[in-house]
């Protein structure tokens, strides 16, 4: 009996697209990734926690984790932040010293990186280790001495120990890089907190004269008013006044000079309507000019 011929296989039929024209809304692959996130489509789910019963496990636990942050060191030595998960992990562990040799080791990689140094005087200091903390922050504002939050970092160490001399000895070295003005200023008040007002004088007798703005000089004429010491105050304006000369005459500094005066002696009255006087010619200098 002859076999029919097989029938020819139909192709499937494809499903025209009637309408081509684009949607009105458009949905971006960022979008898509956002609403998986969001609908919970990607979270895997957290290893389970490993309880460590015996000191055998627990040794290759951590000999297991320290031979993953040494291969990870090994293929990139420069990224900063596998130094700093390895030193935490081995303070994690009560491993101190273990940590104190992953820092040196990293700063011999990065001595210049101002968060490396921050961290591992953190955990000398978390460690209670008062005079490595020390030794350290003498280390980094001696490679850095133009990065502030070292110093910041230092005196604040010195001030909550009680070491005020100390801590107005780290303030003297810091002082002497002349920083930006926050940092004197930061000074100052450190020694009002100790009510040491002549120390606090001297050093706006230094800020004005390394920052000579004139918002600087009204601070310091402001000090000496706000402690009683008048004369010293108008001493203070009469210098700025010859300090700027006639050629940066700033009608700041003679308003404030002016409601200084306003209220004291008939002398300083006819003083402080000078310098208001000599305000609105100047105005009108300026004007014509």
């Amino acid at each position: 009996m002859e076999e029919s011929p097989p029938k020819p296989v139909k192709p499937p039929k494809v499903a025209k697209v009637k309408n081509k024209a684009p949607a009105e809304i458009q949905i971006t692959a960022e979008q898509l990734l956002r609403e998986a996130k969001e609908r919970d489509l990607e979270i895997v789910p957290p290893p389970p926690k490993q309880k460590i019963s015996d000191p055998d496990e627990l040794a290759e636990y951590q000999h297991r984790k320290r031979k993953a942050f040494e291969d990870a060191l090994r293929r990139n030595r420069s990224v900063i932040g596998n130094w700093i998960k390895y030193a935490k992990w081995e303070e994690s562990q009560r491993e101190v010293q273990r940590a104190r040799s992953i820092y040196e080791r990293a700063l011999d990689v990065d001595h210049r990186n101002p968060t490396l140094w921050l961290k591992y005087t953190e955990m000398e200091m978390r460690a209670k280790q008062i005079n490595h903390a020390r030794n350290l922050w003498d280390r980094a504002v001696t490679l850095l001495p133009r990065v502030d939050s070292l110093w910041y970092k230092y005196t604040y160490m010195e001030e909550m120990l009680g070491n005020v001399a100390g801590c107005r000895q780290v303030f003297e070295r810091w002082m002497e890089w002349e920083p930006a003005e926050q940092a004197w200023l930061t000074y100052i008040k450190f020694e009002l907190r100790y009510k040491e007002s002549d120390r606090a004088r001297a050093i706006y007798e230094r800020f004005v004269y390394v920052h000579p703005d004139v918002s600087n000089w009204i601070k310091y004429a402001r000090f000496e008013e706000q402690h009683g010491y008048i004369t010293s105050a108008r001493q203070v304006y009469e210098r700025a006044v010859e300090f700027f000369g006639d050629d940066y005459l700033y009608e700041k500094l003679f308003i404030s000079f002016a409601k200084f005066e306003e209220g004291k002696s008939s002398f300083q009255t006819f003083y402080y309507r000078n310098c208001c006087s000599y305000i609105a010619l100047e105005r009108v200098n300026n004007q014509l000019i």
